[in-house]
């Protein structure tokens, strides 16, 4: 195995930036769905609602611990880079090994709450197909 540089965890940076920026502008859409949500509900408190509320629940949890992971992720990789400098090899590698693997777990929740949001979509459409 190559020695672990200064720039090796550098190259997680963008990367993990444009996750957390993603993460957080679908956290704030969020935010906009439940302050409507929660209008509709004191108007016209429904199952339909109430089966979206819960699923936004749900997928508001996995938005945060998609974000923490990263986030946990980022400070490892700024944290390795120092090992590296004061050569701290050995820690730093494992360091680095646990913020790739926190990163890996972000994504899965990723991928989870994409699911759980297209199920969220269904019931919208669901909705209106018994219109029909």
């Amino acid at each position: 195995m190559e020695q672990l540089s200064l720039t090796t965890p550098a190259l997680l940076f963008s990367a993990i930036s444009l996750l957390l920026l993603a993460y957080t502008n679908r956290f704030l859409a969020y935010a906009q769905v439940v302050r409507n949500l929660h209008a509709r509900f004191k108007d016209d408190p429904s199952q339909i609602l109430l089966g979206q509320i819960k699923n936004l629940r749900r997928r508001l949890i996995l938005t945060r611990n998609m974000q923490i992971l990263g986030i946990s992720s980022l400070l490892l990789c700024v944290l390795v880079m120092f090992l590296i400098y004061v050569e701290y090899t050995l820690v730093a590698e494992v360091l680095f090994g646990i913020a790739l693997v926190l990163l890996v777990l972000s994504l899965a929740l990723s991928v989870l709450e994409i699911q759980i949001s297209v199920k969220a979509l269904d019931l919208h459409l669901s909705d209106m197909e018994e219109l029909k």
